[in-house]
């Protein structure tokens, strides 16, 4: 079978999806899958990088001299690669496509819009569910509907952040300090910022807009940091949780991806069995009521004073860099990372053929 690797990306989270995607082209059986490294510079231009993981890593992929201009074209009788040598064009066909891409560009529906429209299938989540759990305002929506509990939240949109008055006004309604402010549409931690205050609050909110246009403002809860691993289709596994014990008062971007084993992460967490299972359950709830397939990671808050579960969000391509829980809470499980690999193609090929 073959399988073309999407690594990189236009995102802030370009560096992640490389390490990510080198993971999975190193742990991918080369016996059962023929892989094809296409990375996506942060430009947005795409290769066909024919090197090592190594510099996938370090991130020196796209300055090797073998890589091939490569592009998927959306033309159903292609249903591949279209590379560029100097001019002459040529095509491989393609099996599969495993899009290890984080952020907007890559985890947002529009790669998997491309792959639908030229008939490839593809590893994860569809359009739809990417789109709605790339903007966590929209997914706390479904999440509403459904009766499933989350933190409470509000959004702030660009042309609020001059009303500083207005904006605490509207906050009062919902929220009360401590809060946090994310980027609505971005992963890996970026922009995030804890606010106290009413002018901390005019900091955090200017920060995270810089990672898009708005804006979510979640209430402060004193609690586990809880994350479980679903896979699957229609009948999915929840793994059991993990906890994130954070070096950093908040598990922002430097305490996930750059103060090495500072942060901890224990599998399972150290909570009731009853609260474990109550945790799972809520995953799968989530899972289904976002229409998720192959993969996702949802995060929780466990209360600490109450032991309430609280939603936090639900990530459809979830890293995997050696400290990235997904892999972890599934490989304690049973399941190893090539065997996950394994699934998660077997799963897109059944959503493909259904």
């Amino acid at each position: 079978m073959r399988v073309a690797v999407l690594f990189g990306g236009v995102s802030g989270e370009h560096a992640v999806s490389c390490v990510s995607g080198a993971a999975v082209c190193d742990n991918i059986n080369p016996d059962k899958y023929e892989v094809y490294k296409v990375g996506i510079t942060k430009k947005g231009r795409w290769l066909l990088y024919p090197g090592g993981t190594e510099a996938m890593r370090d991130g020196g992929w796209d300055t090797c001299a073998d890589c091939v201009p490569a592009f998927i074209s959306p033309d159903t009788t292609t249903r591949g690669l279209v590379l560029n040598h100097e001019g002459t064009f040529d095509t491989v066909k393609l099996d599969m496509v495993f899009p290890v891409l984080h952020g907007h560009g890559g985890e947002d529906g529009t790669v998997q819009g491309l792959l639908e429209l030229a008939g490839i299938p593809y590893v994860g989540c569809g359009v739809l569910s990417s789109a709605l759990c790339m903007d966590k305002s929209y997914a706390n929506q479904i999440f509403d509907a459904h009766g499933i509990p989350h933190t409470p939240w509000m959004t702030v949109d660009r042309d609020e952040v001059d009303d500083m008055d207005g904006l605490l006004f509207r906050m009062g309604e919902k929220l009360k300090f401590p809060v946090f402010a994310k980027p609505a549409a971005a992963g890996s931690s970026l922009g995030v910022t804890k606010a106290r205050n009413a002018d901390e609050l005019k900091t955090a909110v200017r920060i995270a807009l810089a990672h898009g246009q708005k804006v979510l403002l979640e209430q402060g809860v004193d609690g586990h940091e809880v994350e479980c691993a679903v896979i699957g289709n229609a009948s999915p596994h929840a793994s059991l949780p993990g906890e994130v014990v954070s070096c950093h008062e908040i598990y922002d971007y430097e305490a996930k991806y750059e103060s090495g084993d500072a942060s901890k992460l224990l599998i399972p967490a150290p909570l009731p069995p009853e609260k474990l299972d109550e945790v799972r359950a809520m995953a799968l709830r989530a899972y289904k009521a976002c229409g998720c397939r192959g993969l996702a990671r949802v995060d929780f808050f466990v209360e600490k004073a109450t032991g309430r579960v609280l939603l936090s969000e639900l990530n459809t391509m979830p890293g995997f860099t050696p400290i990235s829980m997904y892999a972890k809470l599934l490989a304690h499980g049973g399941i190893s990372f090539t065997d996950m690999i394994d699934r998660l193609i077997l799963y897109a090929t059944e959503c493909f053929e259904g």
